[in-house]
């Protein structure tokens, strides 16, 4: 470790070095808590962010983890802070937790900013937690590390392997044909999360957790480690002694967050078999480092890099356990290293490179070679067309493959209760050829762009066998979902996009190869359309919605608040202490 600041250059100095009065305040109530100014005087002051809360079941560990990573602090010399942070349970919170991603990363770079800290460990890991806390670090600018909660263990029924989401929805329509008792329902619902962390597939929260590490915000290897393994506790200690050391060098993550580290996220990402949501949260990221990143940056990578994480729902088989097990995130990059920018700068103060120089594989058929992989191209495939001209995502990958080139007519419902209420009628006048179209579920017509756009199969229609269709919507879809789902359609449909103009019996053309979306009318008929449309009613007229709707930005954008990206205004300075 090479030192760049001394005792006096520490932030936390500020508060509580001064001979005046109000450093006395500070000191006395320090001591007040049961502090000696030998706890304080030259050490690092180190927040813990802590997204722990009794209706997080994906962090039930942060209550007792939170004491590992303090003593990783005291062991190096720092002096350990803890901030409850905002929770966003993917699992409770209403509407959907993508309405608070941004209140989490205001309150995370508030919190941070108004108290005497030098340093901080970010703890997070359900969906929108990781790039919450990671939004609010990069625009707090002090150094940062990310300790990712990990994934569950596996899921059990009947001596089957369950997975997160994917086999809640594959059972899901068993029980809906009819074939699944009530009595085994409720035993599925007991085996399919059996120990506290995250969702075990490849969904959004492993997702997320994979691009902390390689945007090389964690430690190395440290988002594949499950939850309840003892690796688990030692990563968490190893974390609170690198983030003071990380102070005393004044790494941050703006020396960290370059340009090539996010085109290395996006590279891991397609070979991951990754989430949707990781298009949006990475261009978010992206932006408040001041770094141009894009769906074009996504597109030019699911070209060449290929599925090569066998993790369901893109796999057919292994979960986030077997994927540990097999090596983790470290043997996957090591696979990939010829498409990675291994120079990349990471919290351990080594590059990307030699953070994974050695790392073995040890299971092929869980991380397979790049020239065996579970899928030739990327995971993510970005399409435009004039049903969305600012573009959408599909995730070929976890789709069957004769809806990569489709054309069927619109089946279209402008919001999800009348989805839901028609979708199990026996009359539908639906067909297996049909595009599910659901609309007004965008970041403002959800509000909050919620996980709906994986929109479920006519009963009529489970019931003959089919388990897959295209579906369509400027909503989100969860990361442990699969099937042709058409997502983030932009510009959405609440504000006037191209998708509020289409009508049940519009033919869709969708041709992944070529990119495009395209619904078949003609441009005057559309004109014709386009001046009959009339503006939704505001979703809100008070409160924080109400900031909600007036800031959000489309999911092509990152969904950010045009306020808190890094080109909104100067840079926030210290606070006053008066």
């Amino acid at each position: 470790m090479t030192k760049k600041k001394t005792p006096a250059e520490l932030r936390s100095a500020r508060w509580f070095a001064p001979d005046d009065l109000r450093a006395f305040g500070h000191r006395s109530r320090a001591m007040q808590m049961g502090y000696a100014p030998e706890d304080w005087v030259g050490r690092p002051v180190i927040a813990i962010l802590n997204t722990w809360s009794d209706a997080q079941p994906c962090h039930m560990h942060f209550k007792s983890r939170v004491e590992d990573v303090k003593r990783g602090i005291l062991q190096a010399g720092g002096f350990p802070m803890e901030l409850p942070a905002l929770s966003l349970s993917e699992s409770f919170l209403k509407p959907t937790t993508m309405l608070y991603r941004n209140l989490l990363a205001m309150d995370a770079e508030e919190l941070l900013r108004g108290h005497p800290v030098d340093g901080v460990v970010l703890m997070g890991g359900c969906d929108k937690t990781t790039p919450a806390l990671l939004l609010g670090a990069i625009s707090a600018g002090l150094p940062a590390i990310y300790l990712p909660a990990g994934p569950m263990l596996r899921g059990n029924w009947k001596g089957k392997v369950l997975g997160s989401g994917s086999d809640a929805w594959k059972y899901w329509d068993e029980r809906r044909a009819g074939k699944i008792s009530d009595s085994d329902w409720v035993d599925v619902e007991a085996g399919i999360a059996r120990s506290y962390g995250t969702c075990m597939t490849m969904g959004t929260a492993a997702t997320m957790m994979a691009m902390a590490e390689t945007l090389g915000m964690t430690l190395p290897g440290a988002s594949s480690i499950p939850a309840a393994d003892a690796n688990h506790i030692r990563m968490a200690s190893e974390t609170g002694r690198r983030i003071v050391d990380m102070v005393w060098e004044d790494l941050t993550p703006r020396k960290i967050l370059s340009h090539d580290a996010f085109l290395n996220a996006i590279t891991v990402a397609m070979a991951v078999g990754c989430s949707t949501n990781a298009i949006i949260h990475l261009i978010a990221l992206a932006r408040r480092a001041g770094q141009d990143i894009g769906l074009d940056d996504f597109e030019r990578a699911s070209r060449k890099v290929p599925v090569i994480a066998n993790i369901r729902p893109s796999g057919d088989k292994y979960l986030m356990e077997d994927f540990f097990y097999a090596g983790g995130l470290p043997a996957l990059m090591a696979q990939i290293c010829g498409h990675l920018h291994v120079d990349a700068l990471t919290v351990t103060g080594k590059t990307l490179g030699e953070n994974i120089e050695g790392a073995e594989t040890y299971n092929d058929d869980v991380i397979r070679p790049v020239k065996n992989p579970i899928y030739a191209e990327g995971a993510l495939a970005v399409l435009r067309g004039n049903l969305a001209p600012d573009g959408c995502v599909i995730k070929p990958s976890a789709c069957e493959p004769r809806f990569l080139k489709h054309t069927g007519p619109a089946l279209v419902f402008d919001d999800y209760p009348a989805m839901k209420e028609a979708i199990d009628r026996d009359d539908l006048d639906v067909t297996a050829d049909h595009v599910l179209v659901l609309r007004n579920a965008g970041p403002q017509g959800g509000p909050g762009m919620p996980e709906w756009g994986m929109l479920p199969i006519p009963k009529k229609l489970v019931k003959q066998g089919v388990r897959d269709m295209v579906r369509l919507s400027d909503a989100r879809m969860s990361g442990t979902s699969y099937g042709a789902c058409i997502l983030h359609v932009s510009p959405e449909s609440y504000i006037g996009g191209p998708l509020a103009l289409l009508r049940t019996g519009d033919m869709i053309s969708l041709d992944v190869d070529k990119r495009t979306l395209d619904m078949n009318v003609s441009d005057e008929e559309l004109a014709r359309r386009r001046a009959a449309w009339k503006k939704p009613e505001p979703r809100y007229e008070r409160g924080y919605g109400w900031m909600f709707t007036r800031h959000i930005k489309q999911a092509n954008d990152g969904c950010d608040f045009d306020f808190l990206e890094t080109s909104f205004g100067a840079p926030v300075g210290e606070p006053s202490i008066y």
